[in-house]
């Protein structure tokens, strides 16, 4: 019975372990897919390179809801899916073009985003309206600045320009998007969490 009870440790632990690693790699595909999702809805806009989507929210929520390290791997699934020829981008892009295009820097840092604002909700045990608040205004800095820091780059526009054209046409839209969302990613996250689906760090 002791011997038994010795064997039986190790493969209990292991049963755990695929059962933590599958609860994540549902939660990093789900969310992958959202993104993918949330980028199809695409509207141009005329004074500005970059249209409106509801990918900013979706990156936002994901990372909020996920933290820093489920995020990341999330977002990474959601962009290598779009650099091998899925039309997951906005509007229904793909490839490598589409990172390395004009707009492709708000698509890497979707990537930091995710670290950044999964960093910041994992401080508490439990998540608070105005943390999450917090982390997801922080991520959208990071996304607007690599976005931008692109679009300077590979149109050869000015910094200012980049920023008047690629970030402050969006600037309105996204608090407000970022104000609804908080709310909802505080309440999946604590529920996640409390049916011991999600880890706190």
């Amino acid at each position: 019975m002791f011997g038994r009870g010795i064997l039986k440790q190790p493969f209990s632990r292991f049963e755990r372990m695929k059962k933590v690693k599958t609860k994540d790699m549902i939660l990093i595909s789900m969310f992958a897919a959202v993104t993918a999702i949330s980028a199809q809805v695409t509207i141009p806009i005329p004074i500005s390179p970059v249209p409106i989507t509801l990918q900013v929210l979706a990156v936002c929520l994901t990372s909020a809801i996920l933290g820093s390290r489920l995020a990341f791997m999330s977002l990474l699934v959601y962009i290598a899916v779009g650099i091998l020829g899925m039309p997951v981008f906005s509007g229904g892009a793909s490839g490598p073009g589409a990172v390395m295009g004009p707009t492709g820097g708000y698509i890497t840092g979707f990537l930091l985003s995710s670290y950044v604002t999964g960093k910041l909700t994992q401080r508490k045990p439990l998540p608070t309206l105005s943390n999450t608040l917090a982390a997801m205004f922080s991520g959208l800095l990071v996304i607007y600045t690599a976005g931008m820091l692109q679009l300077s780059l590979v149109t050869g526009m000015p910094l200012q320009a980049a920023f008047m054209s690629g970030v402050v046409p969006f600037i309105g839209l996204d608090m407000i998007k970022i104000a609804v969302g908080a709310g909802v990613a505080c309440s999946v996250r604590t529920i996640l969490i409390r049916q011991n689906l999600l880890k706190t760090s």
